[in-house]
């Protein structure tokens, strides 16, 4: 049954699958980009907004690498995730949802997995993992882009010219003033894809995963600076992406306890004196998957003082959360059972934000505890 649903998917999808073709046929893939230059004025509408209610938090609901295949979106691994997602829409009450890439792994179930999330009738943003559009998973990521962005209750935008795809901002107000902003940001796949990556090598010359490229780095900046302006005061944000900050690594390195169990499994738990934070890492022994070289995007937030919250996917076994010199690095919760999963880490994340633009983030496990 799941096959023949495959099957009539593909045919009515197939206009949507090649209609990404026809325009970069015509228009050229370039044009669904932004040009962006150091030198333009940051103003009200380059990003996205949304009204936070005084009278509540405005709640912002994350999942992370949903990662479903062709063979298993019209399966029980399908309707699992779907399930899922309805409970913590359900629970949560979202105003914004957030993907932190590795949405899908294949055309049909990246046309059904955007109609899906668009069907909640919330406000929605994702950025792109390491396997959208990479590894043969779907077409591309400009064919990605051009799909999620044609959804009607998504704020996704491919973003500027040659960082990749998904670098944008959204921007929380409260009664017209900007309280909070959501940078969403691409991390891209391996290290050894562009010459403008080389800095994420590692001091060998090893080839990792990817992270944020010096050109981001500086449309970040000048973002922060430009909304701080806008708004006529420091506004704190939070920063949604696939890969971790290799600064997550030094953090379990120096935060946390080792622990083996009877099977020789190595896991890593914050330190008792690390009161705010929770989670472990579990991914194979204790690992965080960051890129082998620094690229200086950590140490930017730091200095530019505004993002006070990391979130990310990537490691579908890890889902701690810990403050390292002030900034929250956090896993978002694996959302289904699309690739490989651990029940226990399995759900969703929530970003709260107050009033005062500060924030609460928690976990939501479906089998375990929430955190």
């Amino acid at each position: 049954m799941a096959i023949v649903k495959l099957v009539f998917a593909f045919l009515f999808s197939l206009s949507t699958i090649l209609t990404p073709y026809f325009h970069f046929l015509f228009k050229g893939v370039d044009s669904i980009y932004d040009d962006w230059s150091e030198t333009d004025v940051f103003t009200a509408d380059y990003a996205f907004t949304l009204k936070k209610d005084p009278d509540k938090d405005f709640v912002i609901v994350n999942f992370a690498d949903i990662q479903l295949t062709d063979g298993e979106i019209f399966g029980e691994d399908g309707e699992f995730a779907k399930e899922l997602i309805k409970k913590a829409v359900d629970e949560s009450k979202p105003d914004l949802i957030t993907l932190t890439g590795d949405n899908a792994s294949g055309d049909v179930t990246y046309i059904e997995m955007v109609k899906f999330i668009d069907s909640l009738g919330i406000p929605w943003a994702a950025t792109m993992g390491n396997h959208d559009g990479s590894n043969g998973k779907t077409l591309n990521e400009a064919w990605d882009s051009y799909i999620i962005s044609q959804a009607k209750n998504c704020l996704y935008k491919p973003g500027p010219k040659g960082m990749g795809n998904g670098n944008y901002v959204i921007n929380i107000t409260e009664n017209g003033k900007i309280i909070h902003s959501v940078f969403m940001m691409d991390t891209h796949s391996s290290a050894g894809d562009t010459e403008s990556s080389k800095i994420n090598l590692g001091p060998n010359g090893e080839v990792g995963y990817d992270h944020l490229w010096a050109n981001q780095i500086k449309w970040y900046e000048w973002a922060v600076k430009g909304i701080e302006k806008l708004a006529g005061q420091p506004v704190q944000s939070s920063a949604f992406m696939h890969i971790p900050v290799i600064e997550f690594r030094t953090a379990r390195d120096t935060m946390c306890n080792f622990v083996i169990d009877n099977e020789g499994n190595k896991t890593a738990v914050p330190k008792e004196e690390y009161t705010d934070a929770f989670g472990s890492i579990e991914e194979g022994g204790a690992t965080i998957c960051s890129p082998e070289g620094n690229n200086g995007f950590f140490a930017k937030a730091k200095e530019l003082g505004s993002t006070k919250d990391m979130i990310f996917g990537h490691d579908h076994m890890n889902n701690m959360s810990i403050v390292y010199e002030g900034v929250r690095l956090s896993f978002g919760l694996k959302t289904g059972r699309g690739s490989y999963s651990f029940d226990k880490m399995n759900g969703w994340s929530t970003l709260s934000v107050a009033s005062d633009g500060s924030t609460t983030f928690a976990h939501h496990s479906v089998f375990g505890e929430d955190t």
